[in-house]
């Protein structure tokens, strides 16, 4: 076994990424406080084929170099805008036709293993605060809220930890993963 060089991972470039089919998910940054977790959503979303991202609220705003540090370029390849709030983020994406999810730990929601999604929808992720996760109202707003099991002494993971396992969990479920 040997580690593979940047050339042997034949990734695409950003024209091309731009051009090709994503996934039919939206990550929503509801107040996201922290630049560093703003960029590991761009990363993650670039590295996961994710169709775009919102931002909302104090979410920061690329460029912005605390964004830059983590993102490494993915700012410039994954599709974004923002939204003064996230209750009119997740309006517009539930009349264009998305199932909305938060991903909080909230009386009636489905633990992540049980989450069972369809090749057919097209998702919404909404991610809160790290202080205050995600707004009451945009809970009210959602089809459901997501969670992840925990077994430690704290109460929740980062949130970009928290994207990229709900998000991983998605696509294996979806079977987009090419073998």
């Amino acid at each position: 076994m040997q580690k593979l060089s940047l050339e042997q991972l034949n990734r695409v470039d950003v024209d091309t990424f731009k051009q090709q089919d994503k996934l039919p998910v939206v990550l929503v940054l509801d107040n996201v406080r922290s630049m560093h977790n703003v960029g590991s959503a761009f990363r993650t979303a670039d590295a996961l084929n994710i169709e775009q991202i919102v931002l909302c609220g104090i979410t920061g705003t690329p460029p912005h170099r605390e964004i830059e540090k983590t993102a490494l370029g993915a700012t410039k390849s994954v599709t974004w805008s923002h939204e003064a709030t996230t209750v009119e983020a997740v309006t517009k994406l539930r009349d264009a036709g998305y199932t909305i999810l938060s991903v909080e730990q909230a009386s009636g929601s489905v633990q992540l293993q049980d989450f069972a999604p369809e090749n057919t929808e097209k998702y919404a992720f909404v991610f809160g605060n790290e202080v205050h996760g995600v707004e009451e109202e945009v809970i009210a707003m959602s089809n459901a809220c997501l969670e992840i099991p925990q077994f430690g002494t704290k109460h929740s993971f980062n949130v970009s930890v928290t994207m990229g396992i709900v998000l991983w969990d998605y696509i294996s479920k979806v079977k987009f993963i090419k073998k």
